[in-house]
């Protein structure tokens, strides 16, 4: 890898692995859905004037269809139950839940008619992710914290889902355009919602909390999509899936620096299980699509770092 290679791939590490951090601040004085609202309406008046530059805005726009079911599960509602699951779990926690989105994807893919074909190495991962999440919901999670977990699952799954809605209806769209428009139709849904709940603030929040959405928008949303695609470019869509792997480990420092979270030896062990398990699982569904030519195997792979966890570039 290229010293360029690697202060991108540094760079969008901590980009993507600090929003959980970013979330637990913000969350302590706004209300879920007013978080929601504030990092998408800000990330997308960043991103709209290059979409709009680029000529990507009206070609989005004209696959309505399934960019409403993409924003509705990559942003709408996973952002929402993240910014709620973080009122109850630990930062870190959530940042650990959501490396398991490798294996709903598994699960996704089989129940849209497109099953991966699973080797042994497979199967193990799935069973050692499984594993890892056993250990952290079991015995890293207090009780009462259940409800949190089941709220993280609907954002794996919402996570799971929307690369596998580009991949089927929208392989072709500019990344640029699909992030900007998305960001932009989150943000209209949730005016009218805000407003209706009563989530908007009575007063002004503190500076920290302020400081949380403007960097959930600018660096992990709006500048993270910019990092990634530089990322792909300097050293392909292949390697830069290994940003995946860091991401946790960067939301459980983050979590212990900052917030002064506890980190147990269930932590650890539920981290290990749950990054090797989703290494596993990915580690040869990815080979035959490597494998299909250049032009091919780029056009699928380039939309993959907008699931990842995530966030992609504006997911967690």
């Amino acid at each position: 890898m290229t010293r360029r290679g690697l202060i991108l791939f540094a760079a969008l590490g901590v980009a993507w692995g600090i929003p959980y951090l970013f979330i637990k601040v913000a969350v302590s004085e706004l209300d879920p859905a007013m978080v929601v609202l504030g990092r998408s309406a800000l990330a997308a008046l960043l991103l709209m004037p290059l979409a709009f530059y680029r000529r990507e805005v009206w070609q989005v726009v004209r696959r309505w269809k399934p960019m409403a079911a993409y924003t509705l599960v990559e942003i709408i509602l996973p952002w929402y139950f993240l910014s709620s699951a973080e009122q109850r779990l630990p930062s870190s926690t959530a940042g650990l839940l959501l490396a398991t989105v490798p294996l709903a994807g598994v699960a996704i893919a089989f129940l849209m008619g497109r099953p991966e074909r699973l080797s042994r190495l497979n199967w193990l991962g799935i069973a050692l992710g499984m594993l890892g999440v056993a250990a952290l919901v079991g015995l890293d999670v207090a009780g009462s914290d259940l409800v949190a977990v089941a709220q993280m699952a609907v954002v794996v799954v919402g996570y799971a889902l929307g690369p596998a809605i580009l991949s089927r209806w929208m392989p072709d769209l500019p990344g640029v355009g699909v992030v900007a428009v998305s960001l932009a139709a989150a943000a209209v849904v949730y005016v009218p919602f805000v407003l209706a709940t009563g989530a908007w603030p009575s007063a002004w929040p503190s500076t920290a909390v302020v400081v949380s959405i403007v960097v959930l928008a600018v660096v992990c949303s709006a500048l993270a999509f910019l990092l990634m695609v530089a990322l792909i470019g300097e050293i392909g869509p292949v390697k830069a899936t290994a940003i995946t792997y860091v991401n946790p480990a960067v939301a459980i420092v983050a979590g212990v620096l900052v917030l002064g979270e506890r980190v147990t030896v269930w932590t650890i062990l539920g981290f290990g299980l749950v990054l090797l398990g989703s290494y596993l699982v990915t580690r040869k569904r990815r080979e035959p699509v490597a494998a299909e030519g250049p032009e091919e195997a780029g056009a699928e792979q380039s939309h993959e770092p907008l699931a990842e966890h995530g966030v992609p570039p504006h997911r967690s």
